[in-house]
């Protein structure tokens, strides 16, 4: 029996006994949550952890935002125009916006947020290297001065995902993009109370009094009016999935973002629970290696590694027995998207051959040399990952050294670029949602710009010329032949390795209605 499934059956056990003594959550003005996983950090430039964008969108606002089909639609702004055959862009902002201290939110703000975002972030990279100029025209209005069109400038500003567009006080969005802002002040329509943040256990956000919603539109991801009906959302990070489980049957937790698959038919028993999949983009996994250090630094070694992965082990392990809730065969965009493809899948579909994959490591010049691998320990769903990693570099007779450490030490420890025996790091594991990997443009696992890239800094030049031809190109076909050409210089270059595809189900009470198809947001809820 695996360590993931002792895990499971443990945590199913778990269930028959009381979770801990937390208040009920029958108060209509104060909804109870378990997060992913402990805010480690607050900064959404600085970070792409998943419970940091979550945190984010609660606290602050972007200039556009996503619908239900993922258009980018007006949020802070009034509206935006093209002008000069689209190198000219001019964006208003709407009327009455406020920060959380009380100042209003200037056209400064936003190009001092926006050019922070810009050296993080891949779309951000992308749309700063083609704008000669972005300034503040008044108190309310931007302009990009662009050297060539850029029609999905909208669509960057809208991004909901990895680093954010969020718009932060000037001051704040000063910070140098490669330190944490940790002060937190935005214009969203919750404001974070961090004089009540328990490291590890509990963050709490109120509803801010002074949040204008957008009168136009119809909710729908982050785009929409924003409309909040709890006083107070708290959030709690509990000692394990089954502890959840059993505060969110009691009604002591009204919404538990991630359950145990294990525990999901238990969970869907209960009539007063509501156990479902919002978000449909679904999640993909991945191993991020470290190419600055041996022994990932050689492609040939990064290559073996794709011989090695089985990723329905990876699968099975994560989202449990039932196929419908996962899927392999997955390569560098999501299946069922429009850049998706087959090219180059035999590294990944082919029978496993770990004979031939020691042969491979040999010939490329492994010589033993120390794995250091990011374990996690509180997320169920990296934790299994990272264990099946570990037993998969094992049996291919890499030396690994398995470090168990939470998810905030390893969104901190994976920024190191000293080597691992200088508290760097060798290899990690992670999930994009899908909506991440649609395309090249914002699929920051794909980048090659060296220095400036995700952590792990791969310099890929070829897929860098690739992504700027899709870009350029001149329709959805041409886009499609090089989206094909990318995964198979994926395959040579390795900048990561694809484990496959999962869907994760979220659990709340019935008595909340008005819950998006979207990952965890917290207008348009309330409880009946």
């Amino acid at each position: 029996m695996t360590t993931r499934r002792r895990f499971l059956q443990a945590g199913a056990a778990a269930l028959a006994f009381p979770a801990p003594r937390l208040a009920r959550a029958a108060d209509a003005k104060v909804l109870k949550f378990v997060p992913q996983g402990d805010l480690a950090v607050v900064d959404p430039v600085w970070t792409t952890a998943t419970v940091t964008r979550n945190h984010a969108f609660m606290v602050y606002d972007t200039l556009f935002g996503q619908d239900e089909t993922y258009k980018a639609q007006p949020q802070m702004a009034e509206g935006a125009l093209a002008e000069a055959d689209g190198k000219a862009w001019t964006i208003r902002l709407r009327d009455g916006l406020k920060f959380h201290d009380g100042t209003p939110v200037l056209a400064r703000d936003c190009v001092a947020s926006l050019t922070r975002w810009g050296k993080r972030d891949s779309f951000g990279q992308t749309l700063f290297a083609l704008t000669d100029e972005l300034a503040a025209v008044d108190d309310r209005t931007l302009r990009f001065r662009l050297k060539k069109p850029f029609p999905l400038l909208p669509d960057a500003l809208a991004k909901m995902t990895a680093f954010l567009p969020v718009i932060m006080p000037e001051r704040l969005a000063q910070t140098d993009a490669f330190t944490q802002v940790t002060e937190v002040v935005g214009s969203g329509p919750f404001r974070f109370v961090a004089n009540e943040r328990q490291s590890g256990s509990r963050a709490v956000y109120e509803k801010f009094a002074g949040y204008v919603p957008r009168s136009d539109g119809k909710p729908g991801r982050t785009a929409g009016p924003k409309i909040v009906h709890f006083e107070r959302v708290e959030w709690h990070t509990l000692p394990d999935p089954s502890t959840a489980a059993a505060a969110l049957q009691s009604g002591e937790i009204d919404w538990v973002e991630q359950p145990l698959p294990d525990l999901l038919p238990l969970l869907a028993g209960n009539p007063a629970i509501e156990v479902a999949v919002k978000e449909t983009t679904g999640a993909v996994a991945i191993m991020r290696m470290n190419h600055l250090h041996p022994p990932f630094d050689i492609p040939a070694i990064r290559r073996a590694i794709l011989l090695a992965i089985d990723q329905a082990e990876f699968m099975e392990a994560v989202g449990g027995p039932d196929k419908s809730l996962w899927r392999a065969g997955v390569g560098v965009f999501p299946p069922d998207t429009p850049m998706a493809n087959d090219a180059g899948m035999e590294v990944l579909n082919s029978p496993r051959d770990v004979g031939r994959v020691k042969q491979a490591l040999a010939a490329a010049g492994y010589n033993g040399e120390k794995v250091v691998l990011l374990g996690v320990t509180d997320l169920a769903n990296l934790k299994a990952e990272c264990e099946v990693a570990g037993e998969m570099l094992k049996r291919i007779g890499m030396n690994v050294d398995y470090q168990a450490m939470d998810w905030g030490t390893v969104v901190t420890r994976r920024a190191k670029k000293e080597p691992p025996a200088q508290g760097g790091w060798n290899c990690f594991f992670t999930g994009w949602n899908g909506l991440d990997m649609f395309e090249p443009v914002g699929h920051l696992s794909l980048r090659g710009n060296g220095a400036s890239a995700w952590p792990g800094w791969p310099v890929a030049p070829k897929i860098e010329a690739l992504r700027d031809a899709w870009i350029e190109a001149p329709d959805l076909a041409a886009q499609q032949r090089i989206a094909a050409d990318i995964q198979k210089q994926v395959f040579e270059d390795v900048p990561y390795a694809p484990l496959g595809q999962y869907f994760q189900p979220t659990a709340y009470r019935r008595s909340l209605t008005g819950v998006l198809a979207s990952f965890p947001t917290f207008w348009n809820v309330k409880r009946v």
